[in-house]
């Protein structure tokens, strides 16, 4: 089993995003701690939000005071409500949040059941609960409940499965090919897209861009892709490298045949509902780009946005990093185009009215959130992307979000056997010098 812990300062976002799955029929509230009971048993954002609302005043100083945690089997096991419900008890307990208000969601919308928790780290009294060894404490109960609960071990896959964790091509570094070759080889097995932009959208997290080329050769016509790095500012930074260069998978026939597929697969796919209602609950409650792309990244979605040399948006996609499916706004609703978030950020029009936001059971407004949480910069993956960050944090960012979840794979223990790899390193390098 694979538990993920993130902090933000974004309580109602956690909350929103869990909430959405909820109203569109992708998941349900399988329990909760300590939170303030409503009359029919449903619950609205702002309803769960004011049982956490005494923590958060009684210490204003932490930043990152919400948890989102989720514990996720293997595909392979069968985890009833009643299973789940005991599992999420015994972690809360054993993390020392066992007294903290939560709620723990069941998501239903990919083929692997999974809990998501969603409370905070200060208490009653405003004390900040001790988060000292974290992962290391997570990944001992993870395997304290595979023995108990006879579920698949989580380090057995590791020894089965290939891990993989995708970076960012730095052209500056040298050996490009090698560098792009280990993203276009495999980053369409993991996720799920409708046409080339939408694959250069998802790309370009990895600054990285795919051209079709179409010409012809001995008079027979040929048409092929050709691979670019780019550079932080998402400008061409080097030669193309061809796609042949990189295997089979990397080819356009095989790209096509791809896309062919994942239109037939989401064509229906519950998460563009819930994604669609993320986007404009997004927009109607934020004020800037900014704000925007914050509010989704902390929820695990990427904003891709494309403008022309003169400033305008020609291109919005949107990158669902918890489904792995990737989305241009015209095909979840035309209000969420290109040309309504351009005339509502560069010609300060209204905004556009989007039906799913406002209808009861999934309206979601600013002000109703009693808790006045302070906005608070995500860890949001195109940030760090294009921010320059050292390696170890690109690593652990983009890890966060680009892991196979599906295929079971645990990048948090993962990444901490990375780190440890890295110390001992260190200290061997120290020894003999």
């Amino acid at each position: 089993m694979i538990a993920k812990i993130g902090r933000s300062g974004n309580l109602y976002g956690a909350l929103a995003y869990n909430q959405l799955k909820v109203a569109n029929e992708n998941g349900q509230i399988l329990f909760t701690n300590k939170i303030i009971e409503t009359t029919n048993g449903q619950y609205s954002v702002a309803q769960l939000a004011q049982s956490f609302a005494p923590y958060l005043i009684a210490n204003r100083n932490t930043e990152k005071h919400t948890l989102h945690i989720s514990l996720n089997p293997d595909p392979g096991d069968k985890v009833s409500d009643d299973k789940f419900k005991e599992m999420a008890q015994h972690y809360m307990q054993e993390m020392g949040y066992g007294e903290q208000p939560f709620v723990v969601f069941k998501h239903t919308d990919i083929d692997r059941s999974h809990i998501h928790i969603v409370s905070v780290c200060v208490d009653g009294n405003g004390k900040k609960i001790p988060d000292k060894f974290e992962k290391i404490r997570s990944m001992k109960i993870c395997r304290e409940l595979e023995t108990k609960h006879h579920l698949i071990p989580a380090t057995e896959k590791e020894h089965r499965r290939h891990d993989r964790i995708f970076k960012p091509v730095d052209y500056k570094a040298g050996d490009v090919k090698s560098q792009i070759a280990s993203v276009v080889r495999h980053l369409p097995g993991y996720y799920q897209f409708q046409s080339l932009g939408e694959y250069n959208a998802l790309l370009s997290l990895f600054r990285i861009t795919a051209e079709k080329v179409e010409g012809e050769w001995q008079g027979q016509p040929r048409k092929g892709l050709l691979y670019i790095p780019l550079n932080e500012q998402g400008e061409k930074a080097g030669h193309p490298f061809k796609a042949s260069l990189f295997g089979k998978k990397a080819g356009l026939p095989a790209l096509e045949s791809h896309i062919i597929k994942c239109k037939t697969a989401l064509k229906n796919h519950p998460t563009k509902q819930t994604l669609k209602a993320a986007v404009a609950v997004a927009m109607q409650t934020t004020s800037d780009e900014k704000g925007f792309k914050k509010q989704l990244g902390e929820q695990g979605i990427n904003a891709v946005i494309r403008r022309n040399d003169t400033g305008r948006i020609y291109g919005m996609t949107f990158i669902d990093h918890n489904s792995k499916t990737v989305w241009n706004g015209s095909r979840l609703a035309k209000e969420l185009s290109a040309n309504p978030f351009n005339d509502y950020w560069n010609n300060n029009d209204i905004k556009p009215a989007i039906q799913e936001a406002d209808e009861p059971h999934t309206k979601i407004s600013g002000s109703e959130d009693p808790v006045g949480v302070p906005a608070e910069e995500p860890h949001h993956l195109f940030d760090f992307v294009t921010s320059g960050k050292q390696e170890d944090g690109l690593i652990e960012a983009l890890g966060g979000l680009f892991m196979p979840e599906a295929l079971g794979d645990d990048y948090e223990e993962m990444l901490f056997a990375h780190r440890m790899r890295k110390k001992k390193k260190r200290k061997r390098r120290k020894k003999s010098q």
